[in-house]
């Protein structure tokens, strides 16, 4: 090869690799600005519509199967919000695009290489992939739910007959969340240390009330190794004990809720737990809203004034929001171990945050068991602690067994505080402390 076509290919591999470089930084561009060239729309859906029984056959197909049977049954109502963006930390957008092309699947689901920080493939989900939903499990887990560290403080959950409304139970609770590896916002950075263990995220959980669960704690440390399972730990105030959980505890309900442990969060279990499977991408309306613009409850009393979702509809299991049309990837998951009380969950994953903000449970029967809702609310509507952080707010979450007639309900202060979660809060010794 002579010196002219050296140069020539030079030129060439060059040109290729700008090319590339710049297609994959539209791809950034993309999956955090879905929404920069227009918003979704359908007919005759507009800001202020309200989606009730009486219309829902016109609006089918922007709703989910299940929000659709809620509707036409006549169990809740949804009022149409207008859709906007819910622009991402940039911190984590800029250590996407300064990681770009560095993720890799491993041979096994459970494993992946040369992952850094940000979203391991922010490039569109194809059907043509055999293994795109595995690709957006980890989009989900590296994601930005509550951001490196975060606290619901207080949390309020209530236990209600679907079909007469009975309040059966209350119970207020803290919860804290800390990524321990892949921090890209607050200190330390990119990692807390020490860090022995090699955990890669710590959830912990305090019931503050009622006196016959106060002081319950819940510890789940997952490992950076997905391979390996989770360490869970239970601590039972009236026995003054902590008790490792078995692995399959996990998928029990959680102190009698509808909720199991795994549902935390939208998904709390490792991706090598699951199959995946990449089920396409649709316009549906999603709880997507501005917390400070709703009617909000006067039920429960903060020093500061804060005030929580409401809840309606029937049983009063359906959250007081308002619902946004967006874009939408469904991820069908089904479990590894036969045994696992659930069937599938068809995750509807909002595709600008990488959410989980509705979920369709099925049983092993293949009947539509649960039906989960998580609402999000824009950061810079919220707490003042939350604005600017381009963390979305969990804030609202109804958890319906369609089955059982029963549900759960969440309301969230939750607060994007790293002096909330010390690194020290996440250690079995801290339950045994009495804190």
């Amino acid at each position: 090869m002579n010196k002219i076509q050296m140069l020539a290919r030079t030129f060439a591999l060059g040109l290729v690799c700008s090319v590339a470089a710049a297609q994959a930084d539209t791809d950034v561009d993309k999956a955090f600005n879905p929404y920069k060239d227009g918003v979704p729309s359908f007919a005759g859906l507009t800001p202020g519509t309200v989606v009730s029984k009486a219309n829902v056959e016109q609006f089918k197909s922007v709703l989910d199967e299940a929000l659709y049977a809620a509707i036409k049954q006549g169990w809740t109502e949804v009022k149409v919000g207008p859709t906007t963006s819910f622009e991402m930390d940039k911190h984590y957008v800029d250590a996407t695009r300064a990681n770009l092309g560095k993720a890799a699947l491993g041979g096994k689901n459970g494993e992946i290489n040369g992952y850094v920080a940000g979203r391991p493939f922010p490039e569109e989900p194809s059907s043509s992939d055999p293994r795109a939903g595995e690709k957006m499990a980890w989009n989900f887990k590296y994601g930005v739910n509550w951001g490196d560290g975060a606290a619901i403080s207080p949390f309020y959950w209530k236990y209600r007959n679907l079909s007469t409304g009975q309040v059966e139970r209350t119970i207020k609770f803290n919860f804290h969340f800390l990524n321990f590896k892949h921090r890209v916002q607050h200190e330390p950075l990119p990692e807390v240390v020490p860090n022995p263990s090699e955990f890669f995220r710590g959830i912990y959980v305090k019931v503050l009330a009622p006196q016959d669960l106060k002081d319950t704690q819940l510890l789940i440390q997952r490992f950076e190794n997905d391979l390996k399972f989770d360490d869970a730990y239970l601590y039972l105030g009236f026995q003054r004990r902590v008790r490792r959980l078995a692995t399959g505890q996990t998928t029990d309900a959680f102190l009698g809720a509808d909720l199991m442990i795994e549902d935390f969060e939208g998904y709390n279990g490792r991706v090598s737990d699951m199959n995946w499977k990449y089920a396409g991408t649709k316009n549906i309306l999603m709880p997507f809203y501005n917390h400070n613009e709703l009617a909000l409850t006067d039920e429960f009393k903060e020093a500061d004034g804060y005030k929580f979702v409401d809840f309606a509809g029937q049983g009063g299991c359906f959250p007081v929001i308002s619902w946004q049309l967006r874009k939408v990837y469904v991820l069908e998951a089904t479990p590894v171990d036969k045994s696992h009380p659930v069937g599938k969950r068809v995750f509807h994953i909002d595709a600008q945050g990488y959410t989980i903000n509705r979920t369709l449970i099925y049983d092993r029967k293949g009947d539509l068991w649960r039906t989960f809702t998580i609402g999000k609310s824009n950061p810079d509507s919220h707490l003042p602690i939350n604005k600017g952080t381009g963390i979305a707010i969990d804030d609202s979450f109804s958890m319906v067994d369609v089955q059982g007639k029963h549900c759960t309900t969440g309301q969230f202060k939750g607060q994007v505080d790293p002096k909330l979660v010390p690194p020290a809060l996440f250690q079995v010794q801290n339950m045994r402390s009495g804190n």
